[in-house]
């Protein structure tokens, strides 16, 4: 008898042990994890009841919360007078009681809750007065009119615009189309928010796709050129005007296949074009046997520099963009292209492009301004400019910028000229697919000589002009309304 009660005994000792320790470390060790894990809602109904702060642009509440009579104390809501907000919903995303919390509602979720450490002092003051701490407001870094240019510019069209300030970082627009309404997704009607979620996970166009930073990359196409060009002139053995080969066709290595230009024939002076006038037509020819002889370590190199594979957040997340490894010469010469397997995020492209506007320096991209304590409006946090990295010297920078002024003066992109404004671009058409209407691209900067706006816009399969589109005829427009909405300011 004895035996069978001590066997008895250490069994319960040890199933007492294990659910001991089991509990220990669900409540200590993983509390955290568990907590901000995305598909837990527990921390969302929980910060419900709580006055949470609101998300700003320009001073206006874009996503605010409104006290209501129902259990949950208050209603999430989104957009403000001239402020639509399937506009922001890219950035703001949604805060709701069956699907979580998206976008900057999880992003700066701490602050907006009023968790953050920050935000301590209130929560002491709360323990006396009984009442939940008010979350913090958190204002964007959007200027509302390039905002609403790059979104009128897109319209019914799948894409995205992203404009940097060259000298801060601060993300200045963030459009990303097809757009949706995060109202009905923040219902306090279960079924209804269930509903709207699955609609918007299953919509024609993935609108839920953040095509900006995320979603599907692109190949940037001829947009790339510029990336090459600064990997010709870094290495010291190009110059401005050296000559490159530029034939009407050019025979691909190790292939019986050839590149040929998007214009008939030989790109200038007679198929001997230098490097600005390579890129002022974007010659196909030349671009494909320059980054030949450039080598695929100095194209990835200067990639690196400028971003391409690095994880970032904004602090929403952003996908790396990518460079192909191991490439045999024909594979090199599309990719010079921003062809092959070259894909890229529109802010990855418009970090490269306010890098080069900025005298070779790319700031940090940051779509926070301020947070702001809800009670005394008090600056919490403060964006402070931070540089990423130097990608390119300021000479070859200063090379680029008066390249890229000829593209618009003399070349492909001259759509992007405005009066008394010296205009800085390059325009890309990039295939993806076969039988499928090529992505149509513009990068840009202005004031050229004093720049305060850098651009990067893609229209997909063409938009609206299908197979007939061209980087300056559909991007281009939306890229020139964009920077006027600042340098006419």
């Amino acid at each position: 008898m004895k035996k069978p009660l001590t066997h008895i005994s250490i069994v319960g000792f040890v199933m007492f042990a294990l659910l001991f320790g089991s509990t220990s470390w669900v409540q200590f060790v993983t509390a955290d994890s568990l907590n901000n894990n995305a598909l837990n809602n527990r921390k969302v109904l929980d910060q419900l009841a709580r006055d949470r702060g609101p998300i700003l642009v320009d001073g206006k509440p874009i996503a605010y919360s409104e006290p209501v009579d129902d259990k949950y104390k208050f209603q999430r809501k989104y957009g403000a007078e001239g402020l639509n907000p399937r506009a922001y919903a890219s950035m703001t995303g949604y805060y709701s009681i069956v699907s979580g919390a998206s976008g900057m509602e999880r992003a700066s979720g701490d602050y907006l809750s009023g968790d953050s450490d920050a935000l301590f002092y209130d929560k002491v003051g709360s323990l006396f007065t009984g009442e939940q701490p008010r979350g913090a407001a958190v204002e964007l870094t959007i200027d509302p009119k390039v905002q609403q240019a790059a979104w009128d510019g897109l319209g019914n069209q799948n894409g995205a615009a992203v404009a940097l300030d060259p000298k801060t970082g601060k993300i200045l627009a963030m459009a990303s189309t097809p757009g949706w309404d995060p109202n009905p997704i923040a219902s306090h009607d279960s079924e209804t928010a269930q509903s709207a979620f699955e609609e918007l996970n299953n919509a024609e166009g993935k609108p839920a796709y953040n095509r900006a930073i995320g979603g599907n990359l692109y190949p940037p196409g001829s947009t790339f050129k510029v990336l090459v060009a600064a990997a010709a002139l870094e290495s010291g053995d190009y110059k401005p005007d050296s000559t490159l080969n530029g034939p009407a066709e050019l025979d691909l290595p190790q292939t019986t296949s050839t590149i040929g230009n998007s214009h008939p024939g030989a790109c200038r002076n007679g198929g001997q074009p230098t490097l600005a006038d390579s890129l002022a037509e974007s010659c196909n020819t030349s671009f494909a046997s320059l980054g030949m002889d450039l080598g695929e370590d100095a194209i990835k190199e200067q990639a690196e520099k400028f971003g391409f594979g690095q994880d970032m957040e904004i602090p929403l997340k952003v996908s790396p963009s990518t460079f192909p490894d191991n490439l045999n010469p024909p594979q090199l010469a599309q990719s010079s292209l921003g062809q092959y397997e070259v894909r890229s995020t529109p802010m990855q492209m418009a970090m490269m492009t306010a890098g080069i506007a900025n005298g070779g320096k790319m700031m940090k991209p940051q779509l926070v301004d301020r947070v702001l304590n809800a009670n005394t409006l008090e600056p919490i946090k403060e964006m402070r400019p931070a540089q990423k990295s130097r990608p390119v010297s300021g000479k070859t920078a200063d090379q680029l910028t008066t390249m890229m002024e000829g593209v618009v003066e003399d070349g492909t992109a001259s759509v992007a000229k405005m009066n008394g404004t010296k205009v800085a671009a390059k325009t890309g058409t990039a295939q993806h697919g076969p039988g499928a209407a090529p992505h149509a691209w513009f990068i840009s900067f202005a004031p050229a000589d004093d720049p305060k706006i850098a651009v990067a816009v893609v229209v997909e399969n063409g938009g609206n002009a299908g197979n007939e589109a061209y980087g300056a005829t559909v991007a281009g427009p939306i890229a020139k309304n964009m920077m006027e909405a600042v340098v006419e300011k």
